[in-house]
């Protein structure tokens, strides 16, 4: 773990209590992680810069809980079973002690909740905005990890919670919707990985919904070169995302940050996945159907018009 001030002195006050078996102490340049035996491994890695995926004044337990989470919502969608990760911090000089004294306790919190540990990393100071990585590590037993590809026709297109309400507390967040009981503003903050959600062997295909649910599904078509049909009363919503109204349904639809799971499954297999949700008291809802056809995504309103929206969801760049 660059070339803060410090740096050692700050990895150990804050890093170094997180770290797990294979950290060596966070003293060495290298994790040396040993896999359960007979299980393969599962990587996932993302980024969050302040400004584009968490707000600059976004509490810092927060910040770190959120980061942890947006990959363990990747391993959830693999059916992984999470075991490590390795973190990068690019923090402005000047960055206060409390704020990473903040940020390493939110990761603790969520450590504890998810089974997982710190591996390694690294530290550097920025002159750009705070920006931060992480690589996170799971297991699954030998071919059974689920892709975006292998959907087949006919599957059911299934997702769990509700999908918008991150995208809405975005939009609350920067004043422009009002969320009086503040769940919106928290599922923005604090996405809810499915992991412990049983769907190998269940979801024929499946990934997480970050960047909106009509371009995600998107991906899913075209990985499996098959077309979508969902019908949008179906979408779960949740009470605060349908008391925003009629106006927002496109936000929710295509706004990103649910961190849900979207899953195609077949028939046959339908009330294995409602057991499955049961008993990791996690929600699922059926919202459409896969079907042979030029890779596309076709939502429907009530009367079955086709609805069109201005983006399909969140870009990158």
């Amino acid at each position: 773990m660059g070339d803060l001030p410090a740096e050692f002195s700050l990895i150990a006050r804050h890093f170094r209590p997180l770290a797990g078996p294979g950290a060596l102490g966070l003293r060495d340049d290298a994790a040396v992680l040993a896999p359960p035996a007979g299980r393969e491994l599962v990587l996932t890695v993302d980024a969050m810069v302040a400004g584009v995926h968490f707000l600059p004044d976004d509490p810092a337990d927060l910040v770190g809980r959120k980061l942890l989470r947006v990959n363990l919502s990747d391993l959830a969608a693999k059916g992984a079973v999470p075991l490590g990760y390795l973190m990068t911090v690019s923090a402005p000089r000047g960055t206060p002690e409390d704020w990473f004294a903040g940020f390493a306790a939110g990761l603790a919190a969520d450590q504890a909740r998810f089974g997982i540990s710190l591996l390694g990393g690294d530290t550097t100071s920025t002159p750009g905005p705070l920006s931060l990585s992480l690589t996170a590590i799971g297991h699954v037993a030998p071919g059974t990890a689920v892709h975006r590809f292998g959907a087949r026709p006919n599957d059911a297109l299934w997702v769990t919670g509700t999908i918008g309400d991150g995208a809405l507390g975005l939009a609350v967040l920067q004043g422009r919707l009002a969320d009086p009981s503040g769940w919106l503003a928290e599922r923005y903050r604090l996405p809810r990985p499915r992991v412990g959600l049983a769907i190998a062997g269940i979801a024929s295909a499946g990934m997480d919904v970050s960047d909106g649910l009509v371009q995600d599904l998107g991906h899913l078509c075209r990985a499996s070169e098959l077309m979508a049909e969902v019908a949008a009363d179906a979408v779960p919503l949740s009470a605060a995302a349908r008391a925003a109204g009629p106006d927002w349904l496109e936000t929710c639809l295509t706004g990103g940050d649910d961190y849900e799971l979207l899953l195609a499954v077949p028939p046959s297999l339908e009330a294995a996945l409602t057991a499955a949700a049961a008993a990791a008291e996690v929600p699922v809802t059926r919202i459409g159907t896969l079907q042979s056809g030029r890779p596309e995504v076709r939502v429907r309103d009530a009367g079955g018009a086709v609805l069109t929206f201005a983006k399909g969801g969140w870009s990158h760049f």
